[in-house]
C-alpha cells in the first residue's frame, strides 16, 4: 500500500482532526474495506443528530414530517470500550534526528496521531472510546463513551497533553484503572523507559493491572531509527529526559554495548508481557503511521479468531 502520511508530513501538520480523519480514510481505502462493515445489526433507536454524524444515517422521512434532524442508530452485536492509556511522561519528549532537520516528530505526537486515529475509527462503528494521559505533572481522564461530539472532546483532551516529569504509580491510579476493566480494548503507548530507585517499571506495573478476561490490553513500544540503529559518529553527549544526567561517550565504542543491552531489555519486555498475556506491538515512530494502523488490524484479526 502507497504510504498515506509520513512521519515528515505528520510533522508539520497541526491540526488533530484533519489527521485522525485523513489518516483513517487513507487507512479504510488501502485495505480496500471498512471495519465499520458488519457492525450494524438491526435499527435500534433514533437520536438527535449531532454535527459530524454521517448524512446517510438522516432519516428524511422522519424530517419530513417533524421538520428536525434525527439519526438512526444500529443495534450492535456487542459494546466495545477501547482505552488509550498515553505515558506522557519527560522520555515521551524524544525525537529521532537521524532522519533530519525536518523529523521533528517526537514520541508524544507519534501516539498522539495514532490515538486520534484508532479512537476515528473507533467511533466511526459505534465503539466507546475514552483516554488516560499519566505523567506526575498532569492526568488527562476522559471516560470510555460513543457519538462524535464525545469524540471531539478526545481530540481537545488529546491535544492538551504535553510531556514532562516521570510516570506515576500504579498505586495513585486505582480508581481510574478500576473503571477501565471492562469488556474492550486497551492500548498502553510509551516507550517503556520508567525505572524508579527500586528498579520497578511503572509503566509495566500498570499494564499488568489491566489485564482481565474481559479485556484485550495491547502494549505499544514507541522507538525510532536512532535507537534501534545507533548510527552516530564521534563523540556523544547522552542526556536523560526525565532526570536530566548527561553521559559523554564514544559512538564507536558505545555501539556494541549499547545494542547488546537494547536487545535484552527488548527481550525482557517480550517475555514479560507474554506472561502477563499482554500483545507487544513495537512501533518505529519514523515508519509511516498507515503501516502501524495495518500492524493494527492484523493484530485484531489474530484476536477474533
Amino acid at each position: 500500500m502507497k504510504n498515506f502520511i509520513d512521519p515528515k508530513t505528520l510533522s508539520r501538520v497541526k491540526d488533530l482532526p484533519l489527521v485522525a480523519k485523513t489518516l483513517a480514510q487513507g487507512f479504510l481505502q488501502g485495505i480496500h474495506q471498512s471495519v465499520q462493515r458488519g457492525v450494524g445489526i438491526e435499527f435500534s433507536q433514533y437520536r438527535v443528530y449531532e454535527p459530524g454524524d454521517d448524512l446517510s444515517k438522516v432519516d428524511w422521512k422522519l424530517f419530513a414530517r417533524s421538520d428536525r434532524y434525527f439519526v438512526r442508530e444500529a443495534e450492535r452485536e456487542s459494546d466495545i470500550n477501547i482505552w488509550f492509556v498515553i505515558d506522557s511522561s519527560a522520555s515521551m519528549a524524544q525525537k529521532s534526528v537521524g532522519m533530519g532537520k525536518n523529523s521533528d516528530l517526537t514520541k508524544l505526537q507519534y501516539s498522539q496521531f495514532l490515538a486520534a486515529t484508532m479512537a476515528y475509527l473507533g467511533q466511526k462503528q459505534g465503539d466507546n472510546v475514552g483516554l488516560l494521559g499519566l505523567s506526575t505533572q498532569q492526568k488527562y481522564f476522559l471516560p470510555a463513551l460513543s457519538g462524535q461530539r464525545h469524540f471531539q472532546k478526545v481530540l481537545i483532551n488529546l491535544a492538551q497533553i504535553k510531556s514532562g516529569g516521570h510516570f506515576p504509580s500504579a498505586s495513585s491510579l486505582r480508581s481510574h484503572l478500576h473503571s477501565m476493566q471492562k469488556s474492550g480494548l486497551i492500548f498502553v503507548i510509551s516507550d517503556f523507559y520508567q525505572y524508579d530507585n527500586n528498579n520497578e517499571n511503572d509503566v509495566i506495573n500498570i499494564v499488568a493491572d489491566l489485564v482481565n478476561d474481559r479485556t484485550d490490553v495491547i502494549a505499544i513500544q514507541l522507538q525510532s531509527n536512532d535507537e534501534l540503529e545507533f548510527s552516530f559518529k564521534g563523540a556523544l553527549k547522552i542526556e536523560d529526559l526525565e532526570t536530566n544526567q548527561q553521559l559523554l561517550v564514544s559512538s564507536r565504542q558505545a555501539k556494541s554495548a549499547y545494542l547488546k543491552a537494547r536487545s535484552e531489555f527488548n527481550q525482557q519486555l517480550t517475555d514479560t508481557f507474554t506472561t502477563k498475556r499482554v500483545k507487544h506491538w513495537p512501533v518505529n515512530i519514523d515508519q509511516p503511521l498507515d503501516e502501524t494502523l495495518l500492524q493494527f488490524l492484523k493484530i485484531r484479526q489474530k484476536v477474533s479468531r
